[in-house]
C-alpha cells in the first residue's frame, strides 16, 4: 500500500514539474512581450488550426498496410497524429474539418462561415467537437484584460489611428473593438490611461467557461437569446441607469467562447430566429449587446452539428437561403472499412471496466453486421464481397482477383454509411452477450449474434429493415462464421500450419515456374532434376475452380506477379498472392476435413481420438480461444459445419 507520505511526494513532484503557466502585467509589459512572441496575438481559427496541426500528419499511403495501399492508391489523403489515436476510418471527414480550419486561417470566406458536422447518430460528430475543445485546452495559455467577460485581446485598448504603426512595429494583425464593460473601465478607472489596463493569461477551459462555449437545443416555445448573449441584471438597476455598462451580465455562450470555439448541439432543433445571432456571429463578427449597448466584437469559431434528417428539413425551407449559404457542410458518415471498426470496438472496450475474455473473431463478426447494415447495395457484387473491398482486401473468384474498384463503388452510393446501425447499438449487444453468459465471464461470436438477433426484434425498426437485418445475422455472418471456423479448426488439426503451407507454397512455385519456363525442377533435398509435377500442381489450382485449359493462365499469372513482386523488394510467403493463398489453405482444410469432423462431431470417442480432441482445444486456447467457451465453439461446429 503507498504511503501518505508518498502521495505527498507525489503531489509535490507533479507541482515542481508542472508549474501553472500564468503571468500578469500591464497593457505596456504586454507590447513587450509582444516583440517575442507575436504569434499570441492569431485570431481563433489561426489558434485552432495550428492546435489541429500541431502534432503533424502523415500520407495514408505511408504505411505497410497493403489493404490501404489498394484503397487510397490513387488519393494521398493527409492522416493528422492528433485524431489519429481515437478516430477510425474517417480520415476523409476530419481532412476536410482541417481543410475548413486552414482556409479560415488565411482570412477567406470560411473564417466568416459555421462550420457543420452532419451525420447519422453515434458517427463521431460529438465526439470529434470535443476533441477540438481538447486540442484548444492542450493549447499554450491566451492574453487577456483582466476582469473582462469577453477574454478579450488586449491589443483592442489602442486607438485606431495608432493601430498601423503599431502593427508594422510588433508584426500583428489588430482587429476588434472593446466591449462596453472595458470602454467604461478604461475611461472611468483608468482616465483612458490604456497603457496601464491589466493583462493577464487565461487557459481555455470548457468547464470554467473560458474560451470555450455550449448551446444546447432550446425548446422554441422558451427561447430566450440571453443564452447566446447574456442578459441584462435586473438587480442592479436600482444603482445604475440601463444605459450603463454595469448592470451587463455577458455570461452567453458567445461571450464566453470569445477567442476559442462555441458548440451548437442540434443547432436545427432552434428555431429559425434563433440562429441569426450565431449567423451574425460568424459572418459579421459581431453580437448585439444586451439593452442598450450596441455591438460587441467577437473573434470565435462556431461549430454546429445535427443529423440528416434535421438538416434535409431545414435546407428544403426556402426561407433559410441566408442561413444555408452561411454554413460549410462536412459529412460524417458511419465507418465503412471492417478494419477501422474493430479498432473503434477495441478501443472502447479498452477504455471501459469490461474484463471478459474476447474469443477470436467476436468483434469482427459484430462489426461485420454494422457494415453491412450501412452499406448500399449494388448489382456489381453482393454485400459481403462489397465489405472486404473496402476494407482493401483481394476478392478472389473462379480463380482471380475479382477487379472492382472502391472508388467506383463509392460513387454508385454517394449517400453510403449515412444509415445503418451505430456503435452503440453494438457495444450494448457485446454488453448483453457478456450478461447472458455472467458466469463462463465470455463473449463469443455465437452469444454475440445471438444478442444481435434478439436486440433488432426487440428494436422500433420499420419491417422490412428488421428483415434485412436478420437476414445478415441469421444466414450471412453465420454462413461466413462457420467459414472462420473451419479454417480455425483445420489450424488446430495441422501441425505448424504456417510451415506446412509456406512448404506448399514453396513447392507450387518451383513447379510452376519450371512448367512455365519448360525447364525441370531441382529437388531441394536430392538436387535431382525432375519433370514439373503437373498433378500435383492440378490438385491446389482444382480448390479455387482452375481447371483444364485454365491452368496455364493461372500459372503464368502467379509467375508473373510473384516476379514483379520480388522486384520491388517484397518477402514473399504464402500469402502474397491472394489466389494461390486460398487454394493453399483450401487445400490444408480438405486433408484434414474428415478427420476434424469426426473426432468434433463424436459423442463417444476412442482413445486415439479424445487425444486428438485434446490436442485440437489445447491448439485452439493457444491460438487465443478463451478455455470457458472452447467446448461452446466447436459444439457449435459440430452441429452446423460438417453434414453427413
Amino acid at each position: 500500500m503507498v504511503s501518505v507520505q508518498e502521495l505527498q511526494r507525489m503531489i509535490e513532484d507533479d507541482r515542481r514539474d508542472n508549474p501553472k503557466q500564468s503571468w500578469k502585467g500591464t497593457f505596456i509589459d504586454y507590447l513587450h512581450m509582444l516583440q517575442e512572441t507575436p504569434e499570441v496575438t492569431k485570431l481563433a481559427h489561426t489558434r485552432l488550426y495550428r492546435a489541429l496541426t500541431q502534432a503533424g500528419s502523415r500520407n495514408i499511403l505511408d504505411t505497410s498496410d497493403a489493404r490501404v495501399k489498394r484503397l487510397f492508391n490513387d488519393d494521398p489523403i493527409p492522416v493528422y497524429r492528433f485524431f489519429e489515436d481515437e478516430f477510425f476510418g474517417i480520415e476523409k471527414t476530419i481532412a476536410k474539418i482541417v481543410r475548413y480550419f486552414h482556409s479560415a486561417a488565411l482570412k477567406g470566406e470560411e473564417s466568416r462561415q459555421v462550420l457543420y458536422l452532419m451525420g447519422p447518430v453515434g458517427a463521431g460528430k460529438s465526439s470529434l467537437i470535443e476533441k477540438i475543445k481538447q486540442a484548444l485546452e492542450q493549447a499554450p495559455p491566451f492574453y487577456a484584460i483582466e476582469g473582462c467577460p469577453m477574454h478579450e485581446e488586449p491589443l483592442h485598448l489602442l486607438p485606431r489611428h495608432l493601430r498601423p504603426e503599431f502593427e508594422g512595429m510588433l508584426g500583428v494583425h489588430i482587429e476588434g473593438d472593446l466591449c462596453p464593460i472595458c470602454r467604461r473601465r478604461l475611461k472611468e478607472e483608468f482616465g483612458g490611461r490604456y497603457e496601464e489596463m491589466p493583462v493577464v493569461s487565461r487557459e481555455f477551459s470548457k468547464r470554467n467557461r473560458t474560451g470555450i462555449g455550449m448551446v444546447p437545443p432550446v425548446d422554441p416555445n422558451n427561447q430566450d437569446t440571453s443564452v447566446l448573449i447574456g442578459s441584462v441584471d435586473i438587480s442592479k438597476l436600482d444603482m445604475y441607469s440601463e444605459g450603463d455598462a454595469r448592470v451587463l451580465d455577458l455570461n452567453g455562450a458567445l461571450n464566453v467562447g470569445n477567442r476559442g470555439l462555441v458548440e451548437f448541439i442540434e443547432v436545427f432543433k432552434n428555431e429559425t430566429e434563433y440562429l441569426h445571432a450565431m449567423i451574425t456571429a460568424t459572418q459579421e463578427k459581431s453580437i448585439p449587446a444586451p439593452g442598450r449597448h450596441g455591438m460587441i466584437y467577437l473573434d470565435t469559431v462556431i461549430v454546429a452539428h445535427s443529423n440528416e434528417a434535421e438538416w434535409q428539413k431545414f435546407k428544403a425551407d426556402h426561407t433559410n437561403e441566408a442561413i444555408l449559404d452561411r454554413i460549410v457542410v462536412v459529412k460524417v458518415p458511419y465507418n465503412l472499412r471492417l478494419s477501422e471498426e474493430v479498432k473503434i470496438y477495441r478501443k472502447i472496450i479498452g477504455a471501459s471496466d469490461f474484463n471478459a475474455d474476447i474469443a477470436p473473431h467476436t468483434i469482427e463478426i459484430a462489426s461485420m453486421f454494422a457494415l453491412l447494415t450501412r452499406l448500399e447495395p449494388t448489382n456489381k457484387c453482393d454485400l459481403m464481397t462489397k465489405l472486404r473491398i473496402y476494407n482493401g482486401e483481394e476478392v478472389v473468384e473462379q480463380g482471380s482477383t475479382k477487379k472492382l474498384d472502391a472508388r467506383e463503388l463509392r460513387e454508385d452510393a454517394r449517400n453510403e454509411g449515412m444509415t445503418g446501425i451505430s456503435t452503440r447499438f453494438i457495444m450494448k449487444a457485446l454488453d448483453n452477450a457478456l450478461s447472458d453468459n455472467f458466469e463462463g465471464n465470455c463473449i463469443h461470436p455465437i452469444n454475440v449474434r445471438e444478442a444481435l438477433i434478439k436486440m433488432v426484434k426487440e428494436t422500433e425498426l420499420p419491417e422490412d429493415t428488421r428483415k434485412r437485418y436478420l437476414g445478415f445475422l441469421q444466414d450471412t455472418l453465420h454462413k461466413e462464421y462457420l467459414k472462420v471456423l473451419e479454417k480455425e479448426i483445420a489450424k488446430a488439426f495441422v501441425y505448424s500450419y504456417q510451415e506446412q503451407a509456406e512448404q506448399l507454397f514453396q513447392n507450387y512455385l518451383d513447379h510452376t515456374e519450371a512448367y512455365v519456363n519448360k525447364t525441370k525442377v531441382r529437388d531441394r533435398n536430392t538436387r535431382e532434376e525432375l519433370e514439373p509435377d503437373v498433378d500435383f500442381l492440378a490438385m491446389i489450382e482444382a480448390q479455387i475452380g482452375i481447371t483444364g485449359s485454365a491452368c496455364d493462365g493461372f500459372r503464368q499469372e502467379v509467375i508473373a506477379y510473384l516476379w514483379s513482386a520480388s522486384r520491388r523488394g517484397v518477402t514473399l510467403t504464402f500469402s502474397s498472392y491472394e489466389p494461390l493463398k486460398e487454394a493453399i489453405e483450401k487445400h490444408l482444410m480438405v486433408s484434414v476435413r474428415d478427420i476434424s469432423r469426426i473426432v468434433t462431431k463424436a459423442q463417444t470417442r476412442d482413445g486415439e481420438q479424445e487425444q486428438k480432441y485434446g490436442d485440437m482445444v489445447r491448439s485452439m486456447i493457444a491460438n487465443g480461444y478463451p478455455a470457458s467457451c472452447v467446448d461452446v465453439i466447436l459444439k457449435y461446429a459440430a452441429n452446423h459445419l460438417w453434414k453427413d
